[in-house]
């Protein structure tokens, strides 16, 4: 999706008709499970801790309940009918019973999980978010980060700063912008926002996602 929508809830017929599945972006099968195989390769174990940012519905979250312990899934995201949407996705998956902790919440106030995670991921977020947001949520998300704990985000890559004119992406046709959803970054503005949350960031790039999101590892400074 190239326009930020997740702001309209959905009824309940709309829920059922899955059409939360497109309001979050479609894709839902490759991307979900490309999330999911990302995290295990880089060592996520079912008995870790994992706050899913900007959850959705559950793309990715169906595949990581299914296989964390039960109770060790904490997913939060600005829109309640979104995540509505997901626990029926769980349900029909039969994985209700294994405790998700799912918050909506508009100010990325991850503390009120209680704890602290082992991973932390945010797919198709900061491509929709301006800075200070992103900021915002990056300072609230370093304070629950465990030790050795990482946050991997998405986002569309910008070649330099400023790069004002609207970029296209490949593959994908999504096209970004400097100051208007879907937002584009040179990863030096990566730097300066994790540098402003006390984290240091490292850009990975490219992990085979269809519309050429590049992947972030964020980590508190120590």
């Amino acid at each position: 999706m190239d326009v930020n929508v997740y702001g309209r809830q959905l009824t309940p017929e709309e829920i059922a008709a899955a059409q939360h599945r497109e309001l979050v972006g479609g894709l839902w099968d490759e991307v979900g499970l490309l999330q999911f195989e990302f995290l295990r390769a880089r060592g996520l174990a079912p008995t870790h801790r994992l706050v899913d940012i900007g959850c959705g519905a559950l793309r990715g979250g169906v595949h990581f309940v299914r296989y964390l312990d039960p109770g060790r899934y904490h997913g939060l995201d600005v829109n309640a009918s979104l995540l509505e949407a997901g626990r029926r996705e769980l349900a029909a998956a039969g994985l209700a019973d294994r405790a998700p902790q799912l918050i909506a919440d508009d100010r990325f106030a991850l503390a009120r999980f209680g704890g602290t995670f082992d991973f932390a991921l945010a797919v198709s977020l900061f491509t929709h978010l301006p800075m200070n947001h992103i900021v915002r949520c990056l300072v609230a998300t370093r304070a629950v980060l465990g030790p050795g704990a990482v946050l991997y985000a998405t986002f569309f890559e910008a070649p330099d700063h400023p790069h004002l004119a609207p970029l296209p992406h490949a593959p994908g046709g999504i096209v970004t912008h400097y100051d208007a959803d879907p937002y584009h970054y040179a990863f030096a503005q990566m730097q300066w926002m994790a540098h402003a949350a006390g984290m240091s960031v490292e850009l990975i790039g490219p992990w085979d996602h269809p519309r050429d999101q590049r992947m972030l590892a964020f980590r508190g400074a120590p």
